[in-house]
C-alpha cells in the first residue's frame, strides 16, 4: 500500500527517457498529457527522432516546453529504406545546427537516437539498416552525445559494430525496450556508460524482467522510459501510453528490487542525468 501511496508523490521525481509525444496519436490532446506527465512527477520528457520528416513537430514541442521536453536526433532502422543515404545527410545537416544553437534546453539534441537495427519482421534492408546504424554511431563519437539504441532480432549484429567503437564511445547510451535474459543483459553492460531501458513490457504477467534484473542488472545501470505512445504497463495494457503511466513501472521495479519507490526514482533520475544532460 506504501508504493500505491507513492505514485502519486510527486515530491519522487522522475525522467521519461524515451517518449513519442510528436506522433499523431498526441496531436489532440499533448497539452493535456504533459499536465499528467506533470502531476504524476515527471521532471523532464526526452523525445527520440525516428525520420527526418518528423524533426519539425518534435523542435516544436521542445520549443513550446523548454527544458522540460528535450529532443533527440536519428534515423530509425525500420525507417531505412534505399534513400536512407539522403535522410542520413539531411539529419546530420540538423544536428550540426543544433550543435550551434544558443537555445540549448529546445533545439540542441541530447542523444543521437532512435538508431539501432531491427531484423524482426524482415532483413530486406539488412545492409543498409548496418550502414546507417554504424553511421550514427560514428555521429555520438564526433559529436560527443550519447546513443539511444533500438535493437530486435540483431543483438549479435549490434554489438559487433559497437565493439569496434567501444573506445571512443565515452559517452555511452541506453540499450532501449530491454526485455532480455541475465546473459545478454551481462554483454550490453559490459559497455561502460551504458543502460537498459525498462518500460512497460516489465509489469507484463509473461515477462521475466521482474527476476532478470535483480539478478543481473544494478538499478545504477537502469533508466526509466515508456516508449509512448506503445506498449502500455498493466494496469493500461491496451491503452495509448504515456508519461503519466510512469509510476507504474516504478512501483514494478521497487518491488523486484525490494525497495521503495523514492529509491527507483532517485537512482534513475540521476542515472538519466548523468547520461544525458
Amino acid at each position: 500500500m506504501e508504493n500505491q501511496k507513492l505514485t502519486t508523490d510527486t515530491t519522487s521525481l522522475f525522467i521519461d527517457t524515451h517518449c513519442h509525444l510528436d506522433g499523431e496519436e498526441f496531436a489532440e490532446d499533448l497539452d493535456e498529457v504533459i499536465d499528467r506527465a506533470k502531476q504524476a512527477g515527471a521532471e523532464m520528457l526526452f523525445i527520440p527522432a525516428i525520420d527526418l520528416a518528423g524533426m519539425p513537430r518534435i523542435m516544436e514541442i521542445c520549443q513550446k516546453f523548454p527544458g522540460y521536453c528535450l529532443p533527440m536526433i536519428g534515423l530509425h532502422p525500420e525507417n531505412v529504406n534505399d534513400n536512407y543515404r539522403e535522410e542520413i545527410k539531411a539529419l546530420k545537416e540538423i544536428l550540426a545546427s543544433s550543435a550551434k544553437s544558443t537555445a540549448r534546453d529546445s533545439e540542441q539534441s541530447i542523444a543521437i537516437g532512435e538508431i539501432g537495427l531491427d531484423f524482426y519482421w524482415s532483413r530486406e534492408f539488412e545492409q543498409q539498416q548496418l550502414d546507417a546504424f554504424e553511421l550514427q554511431v560514428q555521429w555520438s563519437i564526433e559529436a560527443s552525445l550519447p546513443l539511444m539504441i533500438h535493437c530486435r532480432k540483431a543483438q549479435n549484429e549490434m554489438v559487433k559494430i559497437l565493439r569496434r567503437y567501444e573506445k571512443e564511445l565515452r559517452r555511452g547510451g541506453v540499450f532501449h525496450c530491454f526485455t532480455g535474459n541475465e546473459h545478454e543483459a551481462a554483454e550490453l553492460l559490459s559497455f561502460d556508460n551504458f543502460y537498459l531501458g525498462i518500460g512497460g513490457v516489465s509489469t507484463f504477467k509473461s515477462s521475466h524482467l521482474p527476476e532478470v534484473l535483480p539478478a543481473a542488472v544494478p538499478l545504477e545501470r537502469i533508466v526509466l522510459e515508456t516508449d509512448s505512445p506503445y506498449m502500455a504497463p498493466v494496469p493500461h495494457r491496451g491503452k495509448r501510453n504515456e508519461p503519466a503511466f510512469i509510476p507504474e513501472i516504478i512501483r514494478k521495479l521497487s518491488d523486484a528490487y525490494q525497495t521503495d519507490y523514492a529509491t527507483v526514482c532517485d537512482i534513475t533520475t540521476a542515472n538519466a542525468k548523468r547520461l544525458f544532460l
